[in-house]
């Protein structure tokens, strides 16, 4: 992977002022009465087979972490989530009406700065409000699932441009799937085109999976909420999902196998993932998603069966796991340790932003200054998961100094604005520009 400004230009040399706020954050911590623990450095720790390519990738976050933690200057990856199913069927998303290409928000951050991120998370789930599990064409890896059907598409999209930041597009004809990049749908005669980011390796990939809950007859961001679950109703419902013998738990891994198949096809083309599943698990009861305000057991039980279906029956060695509570403020989210799954379970932690603003953060600290130190303890390196605000700016000039988070994620259409239906603005074009501009961020393509 070749990405711009590589850390090894990090060294000797470094100025005095940006050496002060480093000093500043180590005065902090040995004040605190300890120096922080190193995170492991190489996955296999966790997954003795893991593949060479997730290695690296894992051994570069926790590089990075490390470097941080020993007080010396570090850097960030600057990540963009893209929310193809809404870039895709959604006229109502994002800062113009209309529907758009896939990875419109990947390209939207080309079209402001120049520059590529060098990460992107991508979501194979809730989908578009349609019947059942589908993709778009038939393909190798999918052959159990129904195909051709309308609004699946961007699952297809979504498999092609994780494999196409992590490669080049367009890419060589190599045998991999849609090497140009540009296709038909089957289902709306519609010609889809992924965006082109030079033609190499252009960054690092995720996925999340915001799943419908097990059973859903539809599948759209509707069904992934408890107040539509059968647990908003029914106190055992979640207990069942994870039981094994019950139509629930079979309906949970019918769930996975669809994820897996996709991640399968990943791994096949050589692609590591970072994988984000069961995120803002800390919400009140009765709020978020249908797997967020359970018991910690329940949710402990649930998050290393999905990792056994993924690692150890279906073979899934090209994945790195992030867990990502919701930021704890003593209201929608609660402080999240009880629900980490454990070291055995988990390479990367971090937080979905959203309780601070860079005007108005929270705390006396630096803006999310509160999460940095709170993820300390796992001895993981720690990310930004999701925020609707890019790390620098006018009114923050100096978070990644006083909080060098590994890696930093912008919200979809929250690049630019919120809805073209009543836009706000999240970020100005300049505090993107200054974020993709930083010598503290690492961004992607060549």
């Amino acid at each position: 992977m070749r990405m711009r400004g590589r850390v090894q230009l990090i060294g000797a040399g470094v100025s005095a002022a940006l050496l002060a706020p480093l000093a500043w954050w180590a005065t902090r911590l040995e004040t605190a009465g300890r120096a922080p623990r190193p995170v492991p450095t190489d996955l296999l720790s966790r997954d003795p087979e893991a593949t060479p390519a997730a290695r690296r990738v894992y051994a570069l976050l926790a590089g990075l972490e490390n470097r941080a933690r020993r007080g010396e200057v570090s850097r960030t990856v600057i990540g963009q989530h893209v929310e193809l199913h809404n870039e895709r069927y959604n006229a109502s998303y994002g800062d113009y009406k209309g529907v758009k290409q896939p990875g419109y928000y990947y390209k939207k951050v080309q079209d402001i700065t120049g520059r590529l991120p060098g990460f992107v998370e991508v979501d194979l789930g809730p989908g578009y409000g349609q019947a059942g599990w589908a993709v778009g064409t038939a393909r190798s890896y999918n052959k159990a699932w129904p195909a051709c059907r309308p609004y699946w598409g961007y699952i297809e999209d979504a498999v092609d441009l994780a494999v196409g930041v992590w490669a080049g597009l367009p890419r060589a004809a190599d045998g991999s799937y849609r090497p140009s990049g540009t296709h038909r749908e089957c289902a709306s005669g519609t010609d889809v085109s992924l965006p082109h980011n030079g033609g190499g390796p252009a960054g690092l990939v995720g996925f999340s999976f915001h799943q419908p809950y097990p059973g859903s007859p539809v599948k759209g961001f509707a069904q992934t909420l408890h107040s539509n679950s059968p647990g908003a109703k029914d106190a055992d419902w979640f207990g069942r999902v994870t039981t094994e013998g019950t139509a629930e738990h079979q309906a949970l891994l019918h769930d996975l196998g669809f994820l897996a198949d996709h991640l399968g096809y990943l791994a096949g083309q050589g692609v590591p993932v970072l994988l984000r599943p069961y995120h803002e698990m800390n919400a009140a009861p009765g709020h978020g998603f249908w797997w967020a305000g359970q018991d910690p057991a329940a949710y402990h039980r649930l998050w290393r069966l999905t990792y056994d279906f993924l690692v150890h029956r279906r073979g899934l060695h090209n994945l790195i796991f992030v867990w990502s509570p919701n930021s704890w403020d003593g209201g929608y989210g609660r402080t999240p340790g009880k629900y980490y799954p454990g070291g055995d379970y988990v390479d990367v932690v971090g937080v979905d932003a959203y309780s601070d603003t860079p005007a108005h953060p929270l705390g006396k600290g630096a803006w999310t200054e509160v999460w940095y130190r709170g993820l300390e303890e796992y001895d993981r390196p720690r990310v930004v998961a999701e925020s609707f605000h890019v790390p620098l700016g006018a009114a923050q000039p100096r978070t990644l100094t006083q909080t060098p988070w590994v890696m930093w994620t912008v919200w979809g259409q929250s690049l630019a604005y919120d809805n073209v239906s009543a836009p706000r603005a999240k970020n100005t074009a300049a505090d993107v520009k200054q974020t993709y501009g930083s010598s503290k961020i690492i961004t992607g393509g060549r």
